[in-house]
This record gives structure tokens, sequence and C-alpha cells, in this order.
């Protein structure tokens, strides 16, 4: 490995990291990513609509056309999975199920090394996660 290589790596994997999302309509993003999911507003301007989380940044961005991807684009690792999913329910969050897991009638589906994963779709619908590891 070079040089150059080792400290990119090192500048990389101390540096904050940023998560860009897409949206057709900045407004309904902005209301479910600030007051459905209650992430703080950092900025909103024709770029993006950027929030801040523990340190670290989410763009909503927006797109003339978009089309979600099938698989998880943001998640979040919580310490209690039970209470997350009950408070984003109750906040008008429907979570996903599907055919092909075994989940909880909260939508929770624990994976085999004992993880606990929770999908849900954003206005977009773009795939966020909630997880306990």
């Amino acid at each position: 490995m070079t040089m150059m290589g080792v400290m990119t790596k090192s500048a990389l994997s101390a540096a904050k990291l940023c998560g860009f999302v897409a949206t057709r309509d900045r407004v309904r993003a902005k209301a479910f990513y600030q007051d459905v999911l209650g992430l703080k507003l950092v900025s909103d301007d024709q770029f993006a609509v950027v929030f801040e989380l523990n340190g670290n940044q989410i763009r909503v961005t927006p797109v003339r056309e978009h089309a979600p991807a099938p698989y998880t684009v943001l998640g979040w690792e919580v310490a209690d999975i039970e209470n997350v999913v009950d408070a984003l329910t109750k906040a008008g969050v429907k979570f996903e199920t599907y055919d092909f897991l075994q989940q909880d009638s909260r939508g929770v589906w624990t994976a085999p090394g004992g993880a606990k994963v929770a999908w849900f779709k954003d206005p977009d619908e773009n795939v966020l996660s909630v997880a306990q590891h």
C-alpha cells in the first residue's frame, strides 16, 4: 500500500459521515425528516435540506426523477429497537413487512445472530431502517 493510500484510509476513518438521500418533493421530505423522525434541521437551500445527527449529516437532495432502491439506503443503530419502533409508529411511520422474513407484530425481524432490524419508507419510498445489534 502506498503512503497516499494509508493517509487516505486514516483520514476517512476519522472523518464524519455525510449521507445523501434523494427527494422529488423537498417540502414533504423536510416535514418527514424533521417532524416525524425528529432530526435537527441545519439548513435548507436550493441544493439540499440538511439535517444533523450525532455529529453527522444527512443531505436530502432534490432531484427531477427518482427511482427508489429496493434496499436500505439509510439506517440507524439504536439501543432499544422496540421503544424506537413504538415511538416512530406513534409519530405516523408505517413499518414494512416482508413475506420472506419472520417479523414480529411491530415489523421487527431478528437475524440468526441476534441483531434486530425494522424497515420503513420515507415519502419518496426510500427504504430506511433501525437496527439493534
